[in-house]
């Protein structure tokens, strides 16, 4: 058995960022900004009213004074002209600042006649405006990588720019193993059950930038097998689930070696999560991972999403860990790594009761990973510890 961080830098190097396209801004969010892109423009592009009201040049703002009301400004239709001293334009939010203004009077603080306005006993002290380029200016950069987020297209497109260079999709192939499995909304046999394991990392990877395909359960033959990862050709990355261990009937490892696999590493010390098998497959990276349902999901977030994020141009690194105080004391922990399905409350983490690897039910429940180092000692409440947020 190896560590969980052996693992991981075993998974690392099997893989290798995706190449990059282009793609429309529209269809951008969620996508990895593989290279730095540079602002078209500045923003705002010209001075700009923040309120609605009155532009004046600023000296001439006193309590009384009078102004003679020219033109007006909307956003989208500026003053041509030149504001002489003593005149005003009248001026709404977002509408460039007319030549010879420098302040904007709210209209709070305006009375106004006819073609006249008489500024308040008392003004605001804002001049209300917007200087060019306040937000960014042309050719500021925006850097890469980094997952787009909404906001993050919002600049974008702020900064005009409609096509951006993201890294390819990863395409996945889950393989699940077992003649035990059948299909959602099938009739299982006496001795059948439900597969579960498939359809939670395909959500997973899904949410996190894959494109991932479910391949016909694998029965536990070999020339099924063979015929799984003969489907799965092409893809960047095989996941199988369930077959990894060394019962007679877990084949998968033997035929995927059998098929060119070149193995990596087998088992590691963790729970749960132990029977987990990885190599690269031709072009593809291969993990095996377990068929526990809670198993799979564990070394879904442990394992595949850092290994997904490495593809993605994320960079290498594990998956990203926060820190709580305990709700309750906690007994030595074992020689191997614990990821525990625990909630996040008010009075910190709380472990769940039942930690069985096939409890699915559990595992819904929880919002945390509570992260137990192999040998930790035994803990109380308020002790800090590590969890992954789920």
């Amino acid at each position: 058995m190896i560590s969980v961080g052996d693992a991981l830098n075993h998974l690392f190097e099997l893989t290798s960022p995706m190449r990059v396209e282009t793609v429309p801004l529209v269809q951008a969010a969620g996508r990895v900004l593989a290279q730095p892109v540079q602002a078209r423009r500045d923003q705002p592009p010209f001075a700009a009213s923040a309120m609605d009201g009155y532009a004046i040049h600023g000296t001439d703002a006193a309590p009384g004074a009078q102004f003679e009301v020219i033109g007006e400004a909307a956003a989208g239709h500026g003053y041509d002209g030149t504001v002489p001293v003593g005149k005003t334009v009248r001026i709404f939010t977002g509408a460039p600042l007319p030549a010879g203004c420098d302040r904007v009077i709210i209209q709070e603080d305006v009375t106004r006649e006819a073609d006249r306005i008489v500024l308040g006993d008392t003004l605001d002290s804002g001049w209300h405006v917007r200087p060019a380029g306040a937000d960014f200016r042309q050719g500021g950069e925006f850097a890469a990588p980094r997952l787009l987020r909404p906001q993050d297209i919002a600049l974008l497109a702020a900064m005009n720019i409609a096509e951006l260079p993201v890294y390819c999709k990863p395409s996945v192939a889950l393989i699940a193993t077992g003649d035990e499995l059948v299909m959602p909304g099938e009739t299982p046999g006496r001795d059948q059950i439900i597969a579960s394991n498939s359809f939670g990392l395909k959500a997973l990877l899904d949410a996190h930038g894959a494109e991932a395909h479910l391949l016909p359960i694998a029965r536990d033959t070999v020339s099924a097998l063979e015929t799984a990862f003969d489907l799965a050709q092409g893809a960047d990355l095989v996941i199988t689930i369930g077959g990894a261990s060394v019962g007679d009937h877990d084949l998968v490892g033997a035929v995927a070696q059998a098929q060119g696999m070149a193995r990596s590493f087998y088992k590691v010390a963790m729970r749960p999560g132990k029977p987990l098998m990885a190599g690269r497959m031709g072009t593809a990276a291969m993990i095996g991972l377990p068929g526990n349902p809670v198993s799979a999901m564990v070394c879904g977030h442990v394992f595949v999403l850092p290994v997904l994020r490495a593809m993605l141009g994320l960079g290498a690194t594990p998956a990203p860990r926060s820190r709580a105080p305990l709700a309750v004391e906690m007994p030595e922990n074992g020689p191997r790594e614990h990821y525990m399905r625990a909630t996040l409350g008010p009075d910190g983490l709380r472990p769940a009761t039942r930690q069985d690897s096939a409890l699915l039910s559990i595992l819904a429940d929880a919002d945390a990973l509570l992260v137990r180092p192999a040998g930790d000692k035994a803990r109380q409440p308020g002790d800090v510890v590590e969890y992954i947020p789920l």
